[in-house]
């Protein structure tokens, strides 16, 4: 991918893929948990879980630990267990199937829509089996699946369904916020997300049963102290997370708004360059879609490079970029062998994750840093600007 004599390169200039916001008032918020003795657990996660239960619109807020601890827990209350198959997407973080097999069950992959990257739910209902208990959507880079049709098929074969949310706070399906569809969301808190906690997740239910069992779980089985009476785990939240999360709420909106705005400036500018094999994300009138990724695919036999290519060369105007999933779930390592026939099932999947590439977009960008993106973009595929 070299560059065009006349064409003018870009000087170097960092522009990072995330950058976690942060505050005095944060910084105050944490000194005084620190300072007050009560470290896990206690009015501070109690508030933050008020306080995203009011933006969502949802009954009960349960703060754990991460998003993984989240999706294992929402299984767990489900009564997820051995011999039990839940459908779900291969294009995602493991943790998507990690969490159903801590239950004893089988993860069901099922292709995915080429322009949104989320289940196909014309695929699904041919995946299902006597075995299958429910479905598990992951709202994936910031972008809500398809949700009607899921919830005609969970209603139709009387299936549960878990939203991994872990990308998604703020996002809209149909005018419904994400965190009040499904039986149970589960949402992330990494250093990385929308709203982060450094670490954290939650899950969001309507649901007092499941809502009750779920607080349990997340304590060591306690319905009370010393008194367990469940096999729980410890994926409690800290007093020092939630003091993190907590300003963070009300900047919830704001901040996918800005994230909109880096979008679509993004969108503008390079559909301006017109690459060809350079596909930019769709989003359906249906969706808010709150791009914690701004996804791109790069089809290497149309555009005369591959994504990797791409890459190392944004990286040498010093834009970071990431590749969100350079494997499906079923290819990792540590399942080798067991997952092989999805590779033949998944053609979509197998695709995505050769083509695509994440480009900033997050809050923290400047008017520059989005300027250098789509420069160092187009010094790359050897146009001006």
């Amino acid at each position: 991918m070299g560059h065009e004599k006349n064409s003018t390169r870009p000087s170097f200039r960092r522009v990072p893929m995330a950058s976690p916001y942060y505050s005095p008032e944060i910084e105050d918020a944490v000194i005084s948990v620190l300072r007050s003795g009560r470290l896990i657990q206690g009015q501070k996660v109690a508030e933050f879980e008020d306080a995203l239960a009011s933006y969502l619109g949802c009954k009960h807020v349960i703060a754990v630990s991460s998003g993984t601890a989240a999706l294992h827990l929402a299984f767990l209350a489900l009564g997820v267990g051995p011999g039990d198959e839940v459908i779900t997407t291969p294009f995602s973080f493991v943790s998507s199937a990690n969490a159903i097999l801590y239950c004893g069950a089988t993860p069901v992959f099922v292709d995915i829509d080429p322009r949104t990257f989320n289940l196909d739910p014309v695929l699904i209902e041919e995946s299902i089996t006597p075995r299958t208990v429910g479905i598990e959507p992951v709202h994936l880079y910031g972008q809500p699946a398809e949700m009607d049709a899921i919830e005609a098929i969970a209603k139709k074969h009387n299936l549960f369904i878990v939203e991994d949310a872990a990308q998604a706070i703020g996002a809209e399906y149909r005018n419904r916020k994400i965190g009040t569809i499904g039986d149970i969301t589960c949402f992330s808190t990494y250093t990385t997300k929308n709203l982060h906690t450094m670490e954290g997740g939650f899950l969001a239910t309507s649901d007092d049963e499941i809502a009750t069992r779920l607080r349990r779980l997340r304590n060591i089985g306690q319905e009370s102290k010393y008194n367990h009476t469940l096999i729980g785990y410890n994926y409690r939240m800290t007093e020092v997370a939630a003091s993190v999360g907590i300003p963070q709420v009300k900047l919830i909106d704001e901040f996918s708004s800005i994230r909109q705005a880096n979008a679509a400036y993004i969108t503008e500018k390079l559909s301006e360059l017109g690459g060809e094999g350079i596909t930019l994300p769709y989003v359906p009138s249906y969706s808010k879609h709150v791009f914690h990724q701004y996804t791109i695919t790069i089809d290497a036999n149309k555009a005369g490079f591959t994504r990797d290519a791409l890459a190392d060369s944004l990286k040498a105007f010093g834009v970071e970029t990431g590749m969100h999933y350079p494997a499906p779930i079923y290819a990792q390592p540590c399942f080798e062998g067991r997952f092989e026939s999805f590779r033949l099932s998944c053609p979509v999947t197998e695709k995505a994750a050769r083509q695509v590439l994440s480009l900033p977009v997050h809050p923290g960008l400047v008017e520059e840093d989005l300027e250098h993106v789509v420069k160092a973009f187009s010094a790359s595929l050897n146009k001006s600007v």
